[in-house]
């Protein structure tokens, strides 16, 4: 070890990523990857005499080296070398992924010569690979003057940075040197006495201090410690022996004290044998005389595992003491008792609990965010930008109570991915709590203990699940609650959603105060009516409105298509969909406000794509092509331990590599006659509106449901009877009474509208009105109809049909008056999308036309209506010829 080597003027480099390897310290490596193979061959394993190779520490730029990026920070050898070509002007022909683009290898320009002490040669099954396992022996430092290639791996130009025999010879005699050696030796001998003294082995390690030269002994020293890469490179940096022998010493010095300080403190704990620890002692006794009677069982293990357990839980004090006491409980009873399991169990609850674990926010970026939110979400501009408002706040002040935003829209409009891009913009943790059909208010606060079966709340369950104190909670669906006699699960949410109640909300089956203040909450519901008055008091509603047609067609292009694809293992060689084949299946098969059909009629283009390339025969074999990959799809990974190991990383099987396996004459282009064999035929037609309203009595009215807007038809007929009204289509109260108010203001006013001859007469005069709502499967209610209903019977009764292209809504007085309605948004897109070209809407919603797109608006004929004559003036063609003669 003391001899002195003579190095060669070119050395073949093997890369050590996040290691040094120092002199005189042994390693034992397992090469694989071809490269790390194909060195060791030619330079090692081919030469009689065991030949030398130049091992050079690499590392990660700080940029890359993050905890995300697993394949980046363990990319090995492979990676390494794409770094060497980069530092080297070697081109690389290569073609790298987009993580392998960003990955920068920084090699250090100096390293250690290595000779081969062992060599072994295996065979992996059933690939044949061959592998190499090396035992490398460090001799002495190089520079690296310059960097080439030769074949698979890389050789350097290098310069000894070892002193020679004179020079060495001449600085054992300075007086600093004689020094800093007697320093180090003194350090590392009490070190060595005082570990050898606790290990209770012989003086084998004392006898190289007496035979080694003391600037080796510094590296050996160092290297057998545990320190960091960048205390592993200076001590490499150090050729001065002085400098190395003063980093040493320090070293040495640094271990010792931490010996030391262990030592004083486990002296000190073994000094101070406390109460429990007495107690601890006797059921180890008492474990041993159950193990002779043969009445031993894990239960007393288990219970010290959950004590200690509780004990890292950081419970507030006065719930340690509580827990403590029901511990103590436990302890005295046995397996066999009722009531048992059930206290383990809420014990256990407690110790899951994160009691004090929180997630740590990263850094607000706004820009960031907004980025998110666009790619994530076609169009909702207000909505997007109310979010960013609530992450400026929390940003300006991160402890600020902000409100509970609670997003209501129609099914499938983006409301839960929405809450889950907050979370993502915050860097907290995302639990979805579903309160659908939810009627028992222990769903929320729990149960008592008491109860056999008893359980916490969804809320205090979801934080043991999620495992922080601060995550952001969905109340999923929150507007379908209900009440029966087990209790109002809306009741109890006052109190969860209240920043100044929840500080210490009581879960009955927890029966201990728990902080949710660190939670935020979001919800979401389809509409605002059904949520009681006092909790949607406590929320802000943010409305998101159904889609446009032009943004169904940007959503689809963006999102839905790539999205249904890679889920169908397809890409764009094998199926593309054109953009006017998109606009087909929005306009003729789906009217829904969101964008799930559509993305159902997607995903049945793409079932049927995918049948036709599965029946392919011609696949192409991974195995056999494996070793014809390019290499940045193969990455050596060089361990952190002491034993570095150099595998190849099994490429990644992805959708995309799948798809490529099978070959295709030309990609299939989806048309409309596929459309029809797939799809079926068109569900919607834009002439149905004409077609429906081609005869007398029958208007167009536009309607709110939890689904959005619709269209909504009504029909009215006339048939001999005594003059009664019969009304059908599964209607409420709220409507029924709406068509009695249309029906008696059109006979109070038939004969200014010219319907009847004189006053005296009689419009229901031996006949009998039928008002219909089509769709009679599905319940109507709401004010909303009336003017469509006046317009029905107008229509009915003067026998002139209706504009085809117009459509309405608003609620009627019984003196005409035209009130506002709600919805006004959804119902205007309703229309937009059903192809209608004028709406007649109450002169008051004229403050909601605001909220509408433009380009929504700039389609439609938007007609203000203050009375029921203004609403008749433009619902059928050419005016309404009647009204000049009119005493209104």
């Amino acid at each position: 070890m003391g001899e002195s080597v003579e190095l060669p003027s070119r050395l073949a480099i093997l890369p050590f990523r996040n290691k040094v390897l120092l002199p005189g310290a042994i390693i034992r490596i397992r090469c694989t990857s071809p490269s790390s193979v194909k060195l060791v061959e030619q330079e090692l394993w081919q030469r009689e005499e065991k030949g030398l190779i130049g091992i050079l520490p690499v590392r990660d730029s700080a940029e890359t080296a993050t905890s995300g990026t697993a394949t980046s920070s363990g990319g090995g050898v492979e990676s390494a070398e794409r770094g060497l070509k980069n530092q080297a002007g070697i081109s690389d022909t290569h073609k790298h992924d987009s993580k392998n683009q960003q990955e920068v290898i920084h090699w250090h320009n100096r390293g250690v010569a290595a000779r081969a002490l062992h060599l072994s040669r295996g065979v992996e099954k059933p690939s044949g690979r061959v592998t190499y396992i090396v035992v490398l022996e460090g001799l002495c430092r190089f520079n690296v003057q310059e960097l080439s290639t030769r074949g698979t791996y890389y050789t350097a130009r290098i310069t000894s940075l070892d002193m020679s025999k004179a020079e060495m010879e001449l600085i054992e005699q300075d007086q600093e040197f004689i020094a800093l050696s007697r320093q180090f030796k003194a350090t590392a001998m009490e070190l060595i006495s005082i570990l050898e003294q606790k290990q209770k082995t012989g003086g084998r390690t004392k006898v190289l201090l007496e035979t080694v030269p003391v600037h080796k002994l510094a590296d050996i020293f160092v290297a057998s410690f545990e320190i960091s890469f960048e205390e592993q490179l200076s001590m490499l940096d150090s050729v001065d022996v002085k400098v190395r022998l003063s980093k040493a010493s320090e070293l040495v010095d640094r271990h010792l004290q931490s010996i030391r300080v262990a030592e004083k403190i486990t002296q000190k704990v073994e000094g101070q044998l406390s109460k429990s620890q007495k107690e601890f002692l006797l059921r180890q006794q008492m474990k041993a005389i159950k193990e002779e009677l043969g009445d031993n069982d894990d239960e007393e293990d288990d219970l010290v595992a959950l004590e200690r357990k509780m004990q890292g839980a950081g419970m507030p004090a006065s719930i340690w003491k509580h827990a403590v006491r029901e511990l103590r409980r436990l302890k005295k009873m046995q397996p066999q008792q009722p009531g048992y399991n059930s206290s383990r169990v809420y014990l256990e609850l407690l110790a899951d609990l994160p009691w004090e674990k929180a997630s740590q926010e990263l850094e607000l970026d706004l820009k960031a965010a907004k980025e998110r939110l666009d790619a994530d979400h076609y169009g909702l501009l207000k909505v997007k930008q109310r979010i960013i408002e609530y992450l400026a706040v929390r940003k300006l002040k991160p402890d600020a109570r902000g409100p509970v935003l609670c997003f209501v829209g129609p099914p499938g409009v983006g409301k839960t991915s929405l809450a889950s891009s907050i979370a993502s913009a915050l860097g907290r943790k995302f639990i979805r709590i579903s309160l659908g059909g939810v009627k028992d208010e222990a769903d929320i606060r729990g149960h008592r203990r008491t109860y056999i079966g008893s359980m916490p709340g969804r809320l205090i369950d979801g934080l043991k699940r999620v495992g922080v104190r601060n995550p952001v909670m969905l109340l999923d669906e929150i507007d379908k609650t209900g009440s029966d006699v087990r209790g109002d699960p809306a009741s109890a949410l006052l109190e969860v959603l209240d920043p100044e109640q929840n500080k210490t909300f009581n879960d009955h089956y927890l029966n201990v105060p728990f902080d949710l203040s660190k939670v935020i909450f979001v919800a979401t519901a389809n509409r605002a009516q059904p949520i009681p008055a006092p909790l949607l008091d406590r929320m802000e509603v943010i409305e998101l409105p159904g889609y446009t047609p032009e943004e169904k067609l940007k959503i689809a292009i963006r999102h839905l298509i790539p999205r249904v694809l890679d889920q169908h293992g397809l890409s764009s060689d094998f199926l593309q969909i054109p953009e006017a084949m998109v606009k087909l299946v929005i306009q003729r098969y789906t009217r829904e406000a969101g964008v799930r059909n559509l993305e159902r009629n997607l995903a049945a283009l793409a079932r049927a794509a995918a049948v036709k390339v599965a029946e392919q025969e011609h696949v192409l074999p991974f195995a056999k092509d494996v070793q014809r990959l390019s290499s940045p799809l193969l990455d050596g990974k060089l361990a952190e331990s002491a034993e570095v190991e150099m595998e190849v990383i099994p490429m990644g099987v992805n959708n995309h590599d799948i798809s490529n396996a099978f070959s295709v004459a030309s990609p299939m282009v989806v048309d409309e006659p596929m459309l029809e064999k797939v799809l079926g035929p068109p569900r919607y037609d834009d002439r149905e509106t004409a077609e429906r309203v081609a005869n007398p009595g029958v208007s167009v009215g536009l309607v709110w449901t939890q689904f959005g807007g619709e269209v909504q038809f009504v029909e009215a007929t006339a048939m001999v009877g005594k003059g009664d009204l019969h009304l059908t289509g599964q209607l409420g109260d709220v409507i029924k009474e709406s068509a009695q108010i249309a029906l008696t203001w059109v006979r109070a006013r038939a004969t200014e509208l010219k319907l009847a001859i004189s006053e005296e007469t009689n419009l229901l005069e031996g006949r009998d009105i039928h008002i219909h709502f089509p769709a009679g499967a599905v319940p109507k209610d709401g004010p909303s109809a009336g003017v469509t209903l006046v317009t029905s019977l107008v229509s009915l009764f003067s026998k002139r049909r209706v504009r085809a292209d117009t459509a309405m809504t608003g609620e009627m007085t019984l003196r005409g008056m035209v009130l506002p309605v709600g919805g006004v948004k959804d119902k205007v897109l309703a229309a937009h999308r059903y192809g209608i070209k004028r709406v007649i809407l109450p002169e008051r919603n004229l403050k909601d036309l605001v909220e509408i797109p433009a380009t929504v608006l700039s389609s439609l004929e938007i007609i203000l209506a203050k009375r029921m004559e203004d609403v008749l003036d433009q619902a059928f063609e050419g005016g309404c010829p009647w009204r000049q003669h009119s005493k209104l």
